[in-house]
C-alpha cells in the first residue's frame, strides 16, 4: 500500500500507485494510522489512488479529506499530473496554486519535486 522513505530529514509515507481509492474522508484514516505508524508527518498520495471526484471541487471530497489530514496534523502532498483537471477548472487551477503557497497540501508533479520543496524548506 505504501513505503516509507526520509527526504531532507522527514520521514514521509509514499502511497503505491496502485491500490484502493481514497474516495472519502473515511479512507483516510488508513493513511493517518500508517503515517502515526511510521512517526510520519507528511503523506504523499499518488493520483492513480484519487478518484476523479476529488478533483470537481463542487463534491467537496477534497475539502473534506484535506480537512482531516489537516486535523490529525499530518502534511499532505498529491503527487503527479494533474493537468487534464486544471485545464478544465479555473477552480481548481486556482486551489492547487493557492495550496501550494501553503503548508498543508502540496500538489507536485513527482517524488523529485517533493524532495527539492523539502530541501528548501530545510534551508530556509
Amino acid at each position: 500500500m505504501y513505503t516509507i522513505k526520509e527526504f531532507s530529514g522527514q520521514k514521509i509515507i509514499i502511497g503505491n500507485d496502485s491500490g484502493p481509492l481514497l474516495t472519502s474522508e473515511r479512507d483516510v484514516n488508513d493513511w493517518i494510522g500508517a503515517a502515526w505508524d511510521a512517526e510520519a508527518k507528511l503523506v504523499a498520495i499518488p493520483v492513480s489512488r484519487l478518484s476523479e471526484e476529488f478533483f470537481q471541487l463542487s463534491t467537496r471530497i477534497a475539502g473534506a479529506i484535506i480537512q482531516k489530514f489537516v486535523n490529525y496534523r499530518a502534511q499532505l502532498v498529491i503527487v503527479g499530473d494533474i493537468s487534464r483537471w486544471i485545464a478544465g477548472s479555473n477552480a481548481l487551477r486556482d486551489f492547487v496554486y493557492e495550496s501550494n503557497k501553503g503548508r498543508e497540501v502540496w500538489f507536485l508533479p513527482d517524488l523529485d519535486a517533493l524532495a527539492q520543496r523539502l530541501q528548501q524548506n530545510a534551508q530556509s
